[in-house]
């Protein structure tokens, strides 16, 4: 079933790892909504442990944004450390947030918070650990969007293959704007294709997938619409 908890397979292995306090959610204010009635429900990834991404104060920020939204319901994930991490993959239990302990790839939307280019490893490693298609162009209709945002979206195609879409900016307006156009799209049955089209219209949001890129020292070359030929579309 759709959000089932992992908490009674995990609740085993906690005793045998460092910190396990880390992984259960025991801070206060924090928000427990029914995802099951949720018209758009976000897993906030930070790649990195706990201990380093519950300080940051942006993932609080949107955290309440979204939750604030009766509509929303936001949660959190982290990078387990490697102890948790292997008893994790021994068991095939998939990463889980830590508020109701579902797993991440239930969520619609799984949203990376990129602040740093020595994360950038463990995103693959996250969505790997969540069951999640490591590429964009492998996911279907039904896997969860991969939202990528923060200051490393200044250049976010190292990252393209792997991000559905990038909020570039801020986002604390954009990220509202960005799930009521994901919350409708999704009540109209559209393809995942015309999804990203239409979260692409909205101002801020950068999806990979649409464009075709080239890296080139000649001017007049870099990012242009798919079947452009205005642009160089080669790499180099």
């Amino acid at each position: 079933m759709r959000y089932s908890s992992v908490r009674p397979r995990l609740d085993p292995i906690l005793p045998t790892v460092e910190k396990p306090g880390r992984y259960v959610g025991l801070e206060r204010n924090v928000v427990r909504k029914d995802l099951g009635a949720s018209a758009v429900t976000v897993a906030l990834a930070f790649p990195d442990t706990y201990e380093i991404g519950m300080s940051h104060t942006g993932l609080k920020i949107l955290y309440e944004i979204v939750n604030r939204r009766p509509e929303f319901a936001c949660e959190r994930t982290y990078a387990p450390w490697v102890d948790l991490e292997s008893r994790m993959r021994d068991r095939e239990i998939p990463l889980f947030t830590v508020e109701s302990f579902a797993p991440v790839a239930d969520f619609d939307v799984v949203g990376f918070s990129l602040q740093s280019e020595l994360n950038y490893s463990n995103i693959p490693n996250m969505l790997d650990l969540a069951g999640i298609p490591l590429w964009q162009r492998d996911r279907g209709d039904a896997d969860s969007i991969v939202l990528g945002g923060g200051p490393c979206t200044a250049n976010p195609e190292p990252l393209a293959d792997f991000f559905d879409a990038f909020l570039v900016g801020d986002a604390e307006e954009a990220l509202p704007r960005f799930l009521d156009a994901l919350s409708d799209a999704r009540g109209s049955g559209v393809a995942r294709r015309d999804l990203l089209a239409r979260l692409a219209s909205l101002d801020g949001i950068y999806v990979p997938s649409l464009y075709d890129a080239a890296a080139s020292a000649r001017p007049g070359t870099g990012i242009a619409p798919c079947g452009s030929s205005t642009w160089t579309t080669s790499y180099r």
